[in-house]
């Protein structure tokens, strides 16, 4: 599975809103599996979109085709666009699928980890970050996926209310870090968290 990620400012809203309706016909593409986002919370006007296709080629085919299409009407309305993709690896909690009609707030985090530690950073995500998060109140399901050529990692999760994920915070998240030994494997982190706008929901 591969997991689009795109990050913009929005400089008008209205028409953004409105351009972001005209992606609803995406059910209709070959390998297409969910689409959802909303705005940031730590920065104004900035907005994160989570698209998720069956594989790399039908996201190709996808872009040649019918992409510039449903994208002309929106185009105007923001800037600094950032796009980056990445292959699923695996479930941050059991069962995950690209559906976002029951979350309202998201958690992404984006890592570049050393080149000689991304297996280990890999490894520690599955067995001391995930069932971490997994057993928190209000967390819903996540993805982890991985960049193909610079290292870089993909943590997508979501959760049910904003309440439930600040208990995952803090003195808790220090310890696991210490464990994971996080500061060693990575590089540079960026994150935010966001809250979901249900009508961009594909």
């Amino acid at each position: 599975m591969l997991v689009k990620w795109t990050r913009c400012t929005v400089i008008d809203r209205s028409g953004f809103h409105r351009g972001q309706q005209e992606w609803a016909v995406l059910p209709r593409e070959p390998g297409f599996r969910g689409q959802g986002g909303g705005w940031s919370r730590r920065e104004p006007g900035v907005v994160h979109l989570f698209t998720f296709w069956e594989s790399r080629s039908s996201y190709d085919s996808f872009m040649v085709d019918a992409h510039d299409r449903i994208a002309a009407g929106q185009r105007d309305s923001y800037r600094d666009p950032v796009v980056r993709l990445f292959e699923y690896r695996f479930d941050v909690k059991m069962g995950f699928e690209p559906r976002f009609t029951d979350a309202d707030l998201l958690r992404v985090a984006h890592c570049t980890v050393h080149e000689d530690r991304a297996e280990h950073f890999a490894l520690m995500q599955e067995r001391v970050w995930n069932p971490a998060m997994a057993g928190s109140p209000g967390m819903l399901r996540g993805v982890f996926a991985e960049a193909a050529d610079d290292h870089a990692f993909l943590v997508l999760s979501m959760w049910n209310s904003s309440a439930e994920r600040a208990k995952y915070r803090a003195d808790r998240v220090e310890r696991l870090g210490v464990r994971a030994q996080t500061g060693e494997d990575i590089a540079s982190l960026t994150g935010d968290v966001i809250d979901v706008e249900p009508s961009w929901t594909v």
